[in-house]
């Protein structure tokens, strides 16, 4: 009997490989079913024998009550963006300024989907997570399961995380509008959408109607060392029975590189998927090594994406918003157009100086795009079509939320109110500290924040953490079990890391990347508070108006009386990673590592050095200390020698560290 279901699953795993990632199937479908069918039948007769990787495991399973959180241990980052030719001929500089003239450019499609990441122990399929905010994303591998094109046992019995996008073919699209049109429901506005709205679906069964497919497009971890570059790596996807896309090219120029762009760009409507766009990546992993990253984006790879599509509709009206920092945004409110395969309503106009610069009117017709393909905004006003009855537009006196006095600085184009106790600016900066990338509060978002607001249950970040579950228990949708989850959700936010709480309090300037370096450099806010402009502008990402900007927040009275509070309520403020040592041979140094290493990946040795309190450049310079430099180093050995910097091979520099 085991031997039968064992020669079943084989068979039947066979079969979805050709037919749903080769698309060449062997066997008719009614010889796939009946195979199925008789394997069905055995698991239920004996449900010991049934495995996590057999067929019959892909649609099922009971709904779930929430999605659980996945840490990436390797982030999930996004692509840097080029919109011409010059940014890639730019990107291609920036490339071999680093690495040298011997490069290799892999060029794929960008499918527009949802990019999510897979794990396999010893071969079979364990987990499956959505990007999120890149560090943290949501487990949905129920969900996953439902896609044909996945594997849930690989050829090899490899350990292996690998990323790709999942996405909804056209014929899916189509299908499920159809089907929703046909029951009265919402249409779908995009396939993006529609990919990424099912696998979030707390029923797999919901998922499993949708038929999505999914493309592999990299290896995070590994236990094969043999890749030596991105296509290989490729290579090796397809060998485990993932499904890649065969469109990829390897290019050994930039000028290959834009000459499969404008193919694409001709053909793209033709494709049986959406995409939005080409992504690059350096062929070679050791040149990826060496390249490295920005805070957000990986320096050997940047995505393409194609020119913005424009349609032309009515601007009816301009609506006002508040943000956190008082500033006043004007927004237009449109005639409902479809851009891009998303109907647009409202668009950005940015500032007063981008009205008055453009002209624009109320009652104008003016011409929409998509920046990017993501974000729309007003371009241009078609003035031949004005028939005088248009209005111009002129920035308010006072603050549409509270009626205060706006104000515009000298030398900024926007116009702020400054009020200290505007509603608007209260609710934005207490939404901004729950968010996701600051302290990531479940449950507490704008929705809820503005109701503890109205109800008077809130005033300052300080008031979330006094709530009681009685009182939360009277806002809207707000049973005694929601309110417990989100007050247990508050209560753990705690313990967060000092970047966290120190990005939460929206000091202008300061994002998640300096946030984090601030964390690192000097442990705690308590220590932070008392820096000087002057040392804070000694780090790499602190320039003088983030600074000052740093200083203006520690020297605020309402700022020091929410620290008070925030630390009498239990909230930590220390920084909870590695922090950096500043009594190492290393601390201080400007290093540079070059060449191909052989006892430790250039990642990790990176790592190291910058726990000990180096800056590991990509580049050398007259402010260099240092070179390490692996087989075969290149240009930036000459460069090291023709400015006198100190050169330590791979041996040397193994015994340093081990001293």
């Amino acid at each position: 009997m085991e031997k039968r279901i064992e020669e079943l699953k084989s068979l039947l795993n066979k079969w979805g490989h050709e037919y749903y990632v080769l698309d060449t199937p062997s066997v008719p479908d009614s010889e796939y079913d009946k195979h199925y069918k008789e394997l069905q039948s055995l698991e239920e007769q004996n449900p010991h024998l049934k495995t996590a990787d057999s067929p019959t495991q892909r649609v099922g399973g009971q709904p779930k009550e929430d999605l659980q959180k996945v840490t990436h241990r390797i982030p999930m980052l996004s692509l840097g963006n080029a919109f011409d030719e010059k940014d890639l001929i730019d990107f291609d500089k920036r490339v071999k300024k680093s690495v040298g003239h011997d490069v290799q450019y892999v060029v794929e499609l960008k499918i527009d989907g949802l990019a999510v990441s897979l794990k396999y122990e010893e071969g079979v399929f364990v987990q499956g997570a959505t990007r999120g905010s890149g560090t943290e994303g949501e487990d949905i591998t129920s969900n996953l399961k439902t896609i044909r094109s996945i594997p849930l046992r690989l050829s090899e019995p490899a350990t292996i995380e690998v990323r790709g996008e999942a996405y909804m073919p056209k014929a899916s699209f189509d299908s499920a509008n159809q089907d929703r049109e046909s029951q009265g429901k919402e249409l779908f506005a995009n396939p993006r959408n529609a990919a990424a709205g099912s696998l979030r679906q707390l029923d797999p069964k919901i998922a499993a109607k949708r038929n999505l497919d999914m493309f592999l497009y990299s290896i995070a971890e590994t236990d094969n060392d043999d890749i030596q570059r991105h296509s290989d790596g490729l290579d090796y996807l397809d060998q485990l029975g993932f499904k890649t896309n065969d469109l990829r090219l390897e290019c050994d120029s930039i000028e290959e590189v834009m000459d499969y762009i404008r193919t694409m760009t001709d053909t793209r409507d033709d494709l049986p998927y959406e995409i939005d766009g080409i992504v690059i990546k350096v062929n070679s992993l050791s040149q990826q090594d060496e390249l490295g990253f920005t805070g957000k984006t990986p320096r050997y790879a940047i995505a393409y994406k194609f020119p913005a599509v424009e349609v032309v509709t009515k601007l009816h009206g301009i609506e006002l918003s508040v943000g956190r920092t008082g500033t006043i945004s004007p927004t237009a409110l449109l005639e409902p157009v479809e851009v891009a395969g998303t109907t647009v309503a409202r668009a950005l106009l940015h500032n007063e100086d981008y009205i008055i610069e453009k002209d624009i009117r109320i009652g104008d017709t003016v011409v929409v795009k998509k920046g990017g393909d993501i974000i729309p905004q007003v371009v241009r006003v078609i003035t031949d079509q004005r028939t005088g009855e248009e209005a111009r537009f002129e920035m308010p006196s006072h603050c549409p939320e509270c009626d205060s006095e706006t104000v515009r600085l000298e030398g900024e184009a926007a116009v702020k109110c400054i009020s200290p106790t505007c509603p608007a600016q209260i609710r934005e900066s207490l939404t901004h500290f729950v968010s996701r990338d600051a302290m990531n509060i479940e449950g507490a978002g704008e929705k809820v924040i503005t109701q503890l607001l109205q109800e008077d249950l809130i005033c300052s970040i300080s008031d979330l953490y006094r709530l009681e579950k009685t009182s939360v228990m009277g806002l809207e949708r707000m049973g005694e079990k929601s309110a417990k989850n989100l007050l247990a959700e508050i209560e753990k936010s705690k313990e967060n890391s000092m970047e966290r709480v120190l990005y939460g309090f929206g000091i202008p300037l300061v994002g998640r990347t300096v946030s984090k370096q601030l964390a690192k450099e000097y442990g705690s806010i308590n220590r932070l508070r008392n820096i000087t402009k002057e040392e804070l502008m000694s780090l790499d990402a602190v320039g003088e108006k983030i600074a000052s900007a740093i200083r203006s927040f520690f020297e605020n009275d309402e700022s020091i009386q929410l620290l008070r509070e925030l630390i009498d309520l239990g909230v930590n403020m220390d920084f909870k990673g590695t922090t950096t040592s500043t009594d190492s041979k290393f601390s201080g140094k400007t290093i540079v590592i070059t060449g191909t290493l052989t006892s430790i990946k250039r990642k990790d040795l990176k790592a190291q050095l910058e726990e000990l309190g180096a800056k590991v450049s990509g580049s050398v310079s007259k402010n260099t200390n240092l070179l390490i430099a692996g087989e075969k180093a290149g240009g930036k050995l000459d460069d090291a020698r023709s400015l006198n910097v100190e050169i330590w091979d791979e041996t040397r520099t193994m015994e340093e560290l081990s001293n």
